[in-house]
């Protein structure tokens, strides 16, 4: 029998102009310290070591578009970032760059812009989990 290789999440990596400049708007947002930093790549993580984020420079970056359209870079990804007060955590995103989707498609829920359009998403959890 054989076993299968173990795997483990260790980042989920955005494209950006200058993945320097788009990992100090996540690092504050965050407040992740920064793991790693060379040209055109930087990773951040939450100090506890679980997965993390990482920016790599990308000279033909696009911003997606979201909602998507069938003429523009389609948005591929996006962040659910929970957060314990959801009308602070969105002035604070906003403080740092982020700007607000027109379209909001749930209560409860805010889409964002990260400085190079990535969309995000904050929410406070409920139900029985929370």
């Amino acid at each position: 029998m054989t076993t299968s290789p173990r795997y483990t999440l260790s980042a989920t990596t955005l494209d950006a102009p200058n993945a320097g400049e788009l990992a100090r708007f996540y690092r504050d947002l965050l407040g992740w310290p920064v793991r790693k930093e060379e040209e055109g790549w930087v990773e951040i993580a939450p100090p506890d070591g679980t997965a993390g984020l990482s920016f790599q420079s990308e000279p033909l970056f696009t911003r997606p578009r979201w909602p998507s359209t069938s003429s523009e870079q389609q948005m591929m990804m996006h962040l659910d970032i929970e957060v314990n007060d959801l009308p602070a955590a969105v002035e604070h995103a906003l403080t740092l760059g982020a700007t607000a989707a027109d379209y909001q498609p749930q209560d409860g829920v805010r889409v964002l812009y990260d400085p190079v359009g990535h969309p995000f998403c904050l929410y406070v959890r409920t139900g029985p989990s929370a």
